[in-house]
């Protein structure tokens, strides 16, 4: 089946969803997961079929719009798809715009995964960016509406500087198709502006990628919005805008010192995010701060030349995926405070033993798959110049940190109340994301040689700028010009 289904099918069930609901309220509960299947299927169906583009109306590149396959972009799809699939396990009926809000965000991450010209970016990346902002407010409350409009104003900030960043670059080339651009790159974009439209691009992503500095709001945003919101907007939104950020610098800019720009950034976010979480007394905000300085890992990891930062970049973002969702379910009745954690192994040993097992994998415990996703970033930085061996430097004082503040939270959970515990016994619906996305940490444990070696081709043929320009640009077209 085509790949343009994997963006239509989500969207039209998103306007379709109303009016299967106001018919019959169950098949309007189950008209979300049947979709999310069907993409997940039409995702691995495709995987064999790669690498290849799909041009829009018949006009091919440059001059039309494509959609562009590989197993890079397919993996972020069925990461969208399946997150967003196990985050549905045990969700309340009848929820009908937080369904809504939801189809619409695996279309427009599908959209960005898979977008071939800068233009069509932009357009996925807003449609995901207005859909957070109703989820990110969906819990209805005073501090919810609050922190969502300081994250729509600053969203609104990173969408106006991305849109500059992209008008210099057509400014500059004449062109926003991606592989046009990755053939003109060395010629038209080793100047000055080329390198401050990255920066303008690098921003304007970064606000959903969490990157230093605009960031701030992930701690308002993750400590009032439902749990199952930050878990997605954490775990799986944010890794699509680094995907749009790997593609921009392989593509156009592996040959700058764009990368010295996103790993100083990331080294940023990495320190703040995690000195953030050592002084934060409030669990979700412990878990949001953590996040950022997980994400600036991946942004240091993708800073690293050549297919071997790619897969460091991917592991990580791939391990924090399926463990950051998991912990903020976790959260769910533990509530807000640390103080509430007393005693909490008392009144769920299972709730407590699936903490325990993540943290230790996010800290980098082997032989769980936090441990070969951080010596991945360590063995691709290793040998490279100054700013890299700093870069090492923080990634392991920066274990160090985490490894403080998850010991602080396990031990209050293990700790001997004094008085009755606050922490309530989490239903079974609550702890279903959880179960599953630990079923699959566990899983990877196990074939960690197959998903290394198929991260490694994914890697390989991500990082080869000539594979995408002879699959995207016609072969006619290569050698006239």
């Amino acid at each position: 089946m085509n790949g343009i289904w994997l963006v239509a099918l989500p969207l039209l069930g998103a306007f379709l969803l109303p009016i299967i609901y106001r018919q019959h309220t169950s098949v309007g509960y189950w008209t979300g997961p049947v979709i999310l299947i069907l993409n997940l299927a039409i995702a691995l169906g495709l995987w064999d079929r790669t690498p290849h583009s799909i041009a829009m109306g018949g006009f091919s590149a440059p001059l039309g719009i494509l959609f562009y396959v590989d197993q890079l972009a397919l993996l972020f799809v069925i990461l969208v798809v399946l997150g967003t699939l196990i985050l549905w396990l045990g969700k309340e009926r009848g929820r009908i715009q937080e369904e809504t809000l939801l189809l619409l965000i695996v279309a427009g991450g599908c959209g960005l995964a898979l977008s071939g010209d800068l233009f069509n970016i932009y357009v996925f990346y807003e449609i995901v960016a207005v859909a957070s902002y109703g989820l990110a407010a969906s819990r209805g409350s005073g501090a919810g509406y609050a922190a969502s409009i300081r994250f729509l104003i600053l969203s609104a900030l990173g969408s106006s500087l991305l849109l500059l960043g992209i008008a210099l670059i057509y400014a500059v080339t004449g062109t926003l198709n991606l592989a046009h651009l990755a053939h003109l790159a060395p010629q038209m974009l080793n100047g000055s502006v080329g390198l401050v439209a990255f920066a303008l691009m690098l921003i304007g992503f970064g606000v959903k990628a969490e990157i230093f500095p605009v960031n701030t709001w992930v701690p308002e945003v993750y400590g009032t919005a439902p749990a199952r919101i930050s878990a997605l907007l954490g775990g799986i939104v944010s890794k699509l805008a680094l995907l749009v950020v790997l593609r921009i610098l392989v593509l156009m800019y592996a040959d700058t010192s764009a990368p010295l720009l996103l790993l100083s950034l990331g080294i940023l976010g990495v320190i703040s995010g995690e000195l953030a979480a050592l002084r934060a007394t409030d669990l979700r905000q412990v878990l949001a701060y953590s996040s950022i300085g997980q994400l600036g890992l991946v942004a240091i990891a993708f800073a690293i030349p050549g297919a071997a930062g790619v897969i460091a970049g991917i592991a990580l973002a791939l391990h924090h995926a399926v463990v950051k969702p998991a912990l903020f379910m976790l959260t769910e009745a533990w509530g807000g405070q640390l103080s509430r954690l007393v005693g909490a192994a008392q009144v769920s040993m299972l709730s407590t033993l699936l903490f325990l097992v993540l943290a230790l994998s996010l800290v980098g415990i082997p032989p769980l798959p936090g441990f070969w996703a951080k010596f991945l970033l360590l063995k691709g930085a290793l040998g490279l110049d100054a700013w890299y061996q700093m870069a090492i430097a923080v990634v392991l004082i920066a274990t160090v940190i985490e490894t403080a503040y998850f010991l602080r939270i396990v031990r209050l959970m293990f700790q001997q109340p004094t008085k009755k515990p606050t922490a309530e016994m989490p239903h079974i619906r609550e702890l279903a994301p959880a179960l599953s996305l630990v079923t699959l940490l566990f899983i990877s444990v196990f074939t960690v040689g197959a998903i290394g070696q198929s991260l490694t081709a994914v890697a390989e043929e991500a990082a080869d700028r000539e594979v995408y320009i002879n699959n995207m640009l016609p072969t006619n077209w290569l050698t006239d010009n």
